[in-house]
């Protein structure tokens, strides 16, 4: 069992560093939205989940221990990993968006946008999860469970029993996902750089959430694999979709940062 959770960990982790960039250097824009790849790390990641769910209540309780817990470097990047993560990617996502917009950077507005998506697709879908399985927070019980679940629990009774998949992983891999994905079509040399600085980030997020007791491994687990996909898939699906009236509405939306009081849209396709 150890064997294949090592397994596990290290194909999860392979996969989410490779995948989105792979996934990605096709430049011809006519491949297809899902492929066996995705059905390949859809695999890896319900491995992972699987082979960490004994660990979840291990795992909490080393993290809840005084040492780590009195740790205050520990403390507080677990503070600030989370905050970026939400609600910072949401808004670092609108920002770039507005300032490629403002500088007329077309990759950056893009990014901006696209990565947007990614992150409201990817936490529409976990919410839904959230209220549907209703598993308890680690905190809730005075002796942690993992397995106290019960169907359309989180409907009723809120945030407590809204485990199960982690929010801020999912936001933190959405937004890996989607900046690799893209660095690797206009820099490709540039992806073995950002792309584990950026899954390495989203890695932190996750820790964090289980150091704080908000989540089990197994819960951020499944909020990677969540991010990741969305993330992967938004950006390929405007890939092969690339006529999105609304999209390039926005993407072609010009401003004059000397005169905000006008703002020009077009629905002229952008050059790629």
């Amino acid at each position: 069992m150890r064997v294949l959770r090592s397994t596990a960990v290290s194909l999860l982790l392979t996969l989410a560093l490779r995948g989105p960039a792979s996934a990605q250097v096709d430049t011809s824009f006519h491949g297809h939205l899902f492929t066996w790849e995705d059905a390949v790390l859809a695999g890896v990641f319900t491995l992972g989940t699987i082979a960490a769910r004994p660990l979840d209540k291990s795992a909490a309780h080393a993290l809840q221990q005084p040492t780590p817990q009195g740790n205050r470097i520990l403390r507080v990047s677990a503070h600030v990993v989370r905050d970026i993560a939400q609600p910072g990617s949401f808004i670092i996502g609108m920002s770039m968006y507005a300032a490629g917009r403002l500088s007329n950077q077309d990759r950056l507005a893009e990014l901006g946008l696209f990565g947007t998506e990614a992150l409201a697709g990817g936490a529409a879908f976990a919410d839904v999860l959230k209220d549907f399985f209703g598993r308890a927070r680690p905190y809730v019980d005075t002796v942690p469970n993992p397995d106290n679940w019960q169907l359309m629990r989180g409907f009723r009774t809120g945030t407590k029993y809204q485990s199960f998949p982690s929010g801020h992983s999912v936001a933190a891999f959405a937004a890996a996902a989607a900046v690799s994905s893209e660095v690797s079509r206009w820099y490709p040399h540039w992806i073995y750089l950002v792309g584990p600085a950026m899954y390495g980030g989203a890695t932190m997020v996750a820790l964090s959430r289980m150091y704080e007791n908000r989540h089990w491994a197994s819960d951020v687990i499944t909020g990677a694999a969540i991010g990741t996909f969305a993330g992967i898939k938004v950006i390929r699906y405007h890939r092969i979709h690339n006529d999105k009236t609304f999209d390039r509405w926005l993407l072609n939306a010009s401003v004059n940062p000397k005169d905000l009081t006008h703002a020009s849209f077009s629905l002229v396709p952008m050059l790629r």
